[in-house]
């Protein structure tokens, strides 16, 4: 798929962005409605969907930007893309949830989500470094991508066990109500979901490439930025729902998952399926990500017990700076 077949110049560029963002999430949404829809049939706990397949789901649109940009060579937007995400969610996400409505932390957020979060970055951006040294240029290897998804499985495994623990000893464990369908129309709606996700995928990148390549911007800027924001809409409606809800303590822990998610699976899959060589930057924005990422847990561990609305301002100043720099270092001016 590619400009010889859908024109990617002009307004055109800009349309087939927009229908992307809209094929991702819905055809994200589908497939996980008709994905949960099966495995309820053949009778999968309701819990298990909602660890699995439902929490999956949310990374389907960043998972089909990285693969396709990995297979046309667009490399870094395959890595911008996610960490983009990371960024976003991270400091956008969560600190407008803190605006709306304290955030309260638990226990199991600080001692197993937050460090894995942490080491999940702290491996993507080994992986980088070495790449840089063993050949010269950042990269993730195939054995990288098997290593990643290694270390996700041995997440998912961890989440389903406490889980499981969790409802054995009576404690109370929000679950997602799955809707029962018929076979044949859960099969439709996989198949749809599916097309949609890739076909959305292809579109996202191709026209984010041609944006990039009109204005000057680097794919590694177009992906931090309009691509990653793009495939966090998910996220944010979800959180930004369960804040109004009262439900904000919600967010954080979606958000944390969601980027461990991210980097181990979406990352996981698109380097397997084909190596991705990037730029230096890509080390630079990975390492400001690891920085970042234990600024917010410092804060997390002083305050305690919730985040409140200054902590979601510092948290959006801190993602508006971040943009300034990457914007000025396309254009030269850092």
């Amino acid at each position: 798929m590619n400009g010889t077949i859908f024109a990617m110049t002009g307004v055109w560029m800009y349309i087939w962005l927009v229908v992307g963002f809209v094929l991702l999430i819905k055809g994200a949404d589908l497939f996980v409605e008709g994905s949960s829809s099966v495995a309820k049939i053949f009778k999968v706990p309701t819990v298990i969907i909602g660890l699995t397949i439902v929490a999956m789901g949310t990374s389907a649109p960043e998972t089909s930007v990285s693969i396709s940009a990995a297979l046309q060579g667009a490399n870094e937007i395959a890595v911008s893309n996610v960490v983009g995400s990371n960024f976003f969610n991270l400091l956008v996400v969560v600190g407008i949830c803190a605006l709306l409505q304290p955030i309260n932390i638990t226990k199991s957020l600080i001692k197993r989500d937050y460090p894995y979060s942490i080491f999940a970055t702290v491996l993507i951006l080994a992986f980088l470094v070495i790449g840089l040294f063993v050949s010269g240029q950042p990269q993730l290897t195939r054995i990288d991508g098997i290593i990643l998804l290694v270390a996700f499985v041995f997440y998912l495994v961890i989440l389903i066990r406490f889980t499981l623990i969790s409802i054995a000893t009576g404690h109370k464990v929000d679950v997602e109500e799955v809707k029962t369908r018929s076979l044949p129309v859960s099969i439709i709606f996989i198949v749809i979901g599916l097309a949609g996700v890739i076909y959305g995928g292809d579109f996202v990148v191709n026209s984010a490439t041609a944006i990039a390549t009109t204005f000057g911007m680097s794919n590694t800027l177009i992906g931090l930025t309009i691509v990653a924001i793009g495939t966090s809409l998910p996220e944010l409606v979800t959180s930004i729902v369960a804040a109004k809800k009262g439900e904000a303590d919600l967010a954080l822990g979606n958000v944390i998952g969601s980027n461990i998610f991210n980097i181990l699976l979406v990352l996981g899959i698109s380097s397997t399926v084909h190596s991705i060589k990037v730029e230096f930057d890509s080390i630079i924005d990975t390492s400001l990500l690891l920085i970042v990422n234990v600024v917010v847990l410092a804060i997390v561990l002083k305050k305690k017990s919730s985040i409140g609305k200054g902590v979601g301002v510092f948290m959006i100043l801190m993602y508006v700076v971040y943009t300034g720099y990457i914007i000025g270092r396309n254009y030269g001016v850092f």
